[in-house]
């Protein structure tokens, strides 16, 4: 991964290439921004200039014994932190254990996001984690000298997955860090960070990938038509990885968007009943019980997909009622759904949806039983409606 390898970000880059040519580099960044706008990519990228023999003015040359042994990811002084998962309990799992696919992830998608991560490993349901005992790999590397580069540098990404007693170890060594070595956080949730990291770190926002930009390297990367590059721009907030991610799920969010529809038919029609449609009623219950069981079967990542995708959707039809196209992201299905369904999502209900749906994600991400989380949801609707 070089600079050039980032998709836009420019300004960023420029200011990482002027740290290294002034020799002020920071000791702890903090580089955060959303999954798929650059942040890894830029980490990877800065790294390897900080460490080329032979920097061009805007790039690492590409062709020094450090640049090659960044073309397989195995600089001897460039070390990589990660959430993992515990395949067993007979040992100690550190992201050392799962460096071979790390790299293989890197150099082979170049961009990806945690879900790719931690499908890449066969984590199954595993959540994902930077344990404990990752400190002491840490601690350990940095208590040696730097075997070829001038710094020693360590990417922790994701490191609001760190174990609590992990980042209260890091923050010792962001507090009195060794000497020519560089703390690269990669964070999507910084939020979610120490205070006290927050505090000792320089913070790098990395804001989405301009329009016209992504929109090229979109038609690049896909061969799409311009008009079709546009409209994934638009739905994509800057990201990269939602861009592929719109491509390459029309499937499933056609199967999503199939299912919202069920859910809030049935929802609608027991809210608005009369006891002349007492069957209809009755029905419409029954095939909301059949839909949660169905839901239910569907694996805890892709039931947080399709609460995501709901979440997105009402915010959608919210936006509609608006009278503002402009703002709206949807495509045809979903328009055409929408058109009808927008004038029941207003200002009086749009954010009592979005709480529900918020909760039940919360919950499947607790491992609650997701037949009666997504039954829960079904009833909540249909509270909603009668409001």
């Amino acid at each position: 991964m070089y600079f050039r390898d980032v998709i836009g970000q420019e300004e960023i880059k420029h200011r990482f290439i002027q740290t290294v040519k002034d020799g002020h580099i920071p000791h702890a960044q903090l580089i955060s921004g959303a999954a798929g706008t650059g942040t890894l990519q830029l980490a990877i990228a800065y790294a390897r200039y900080i460490c080329c023999t032979n920097k061009q003015e805007n790039d690492a040359c590409g062709t020094c014994p450090s640049c090659l042994q960044f073309n397989k990811m195995v600089h001897p002084d460039v070390h990589f932190v990660f959430p993992v998962f515990k395949p067993n309990s007979s040992k100690k799992w550190v992201s050392d254990d799962f460096i071979s696919e790390w790299r293989s992830m890197v150099l082979g998608k170049g961009y990806f996001s945690y879900q790719d991560w931690m499908s890449g490993i066969k984590a199954g349901n595993a959540q994902g984690m930077i344990y404990a005992d990752e400190s002491d790999e840490i601690t350990r590397k940095m208590s040696f000298k730097a075997f070829e580069s001038e710094y020693k540098v360590v990417i922790v990404w994701l490191p609001e997955k760190m174990h609590e007693t992990c980042a209260n170890k890091l923050l010792k060594l962001l507090e009195e860090p060794p000497a020519k070595t560089v703390f690269l956080m990669v964070t999507e949730r910084s939020d979610q960070l120490l205070a006290t990291i927050l505090s000792r770190s320089q913070m790098i926002r990395v804001h989405g990938i301009d329009s016209a930009t992504l929109k090229e390297a979109l038609i690049t990367r896909f061969a799409l038509s311009e008009a079709d590059a546009v409209n994934y721009c638009r739905m994509a907030n800057g990201s990269l990885l939602q861009a592929i991610e719109s491509i390459k799920s029309s499937e499933e969010n056609a199967f999503f968007l199939e299912q919202f529809i069920r859910c809030m038919r049935g929802a609608y029609t027991i809210a608005n009943f009369t006891p002349d449609k007492k069957a209809e009623k009755q029905h419409s219950l029954k095939d909301l019980k059949v839909w949660a069981e169905a839901m239910a079967k569907l694996g805890r990542e892709q039931e947080k997909n399709y609460l995501n995708y709901a979440q997105n959707l009402v915010r959608e039809n919210f936006i509609m009622n608006l009278r503002q196209p402009d703002l709206n992201y949807l495509n045809p299905s979903e328009h055409a759904f929408s058109a009808k369904f927008s004038p029941f999502i207003n200002y009086k209900n749009v954010q009592a949806f979005m709480d529900e749906l918020e909760l039940a994600e919360r919950h499947i991400e607790g491992n609650v039983n997701g037949k009666l989380v997504f039954f829960d949801l079904a009833l909540q609707t249909i509270m909603l409606f009668k409001k």
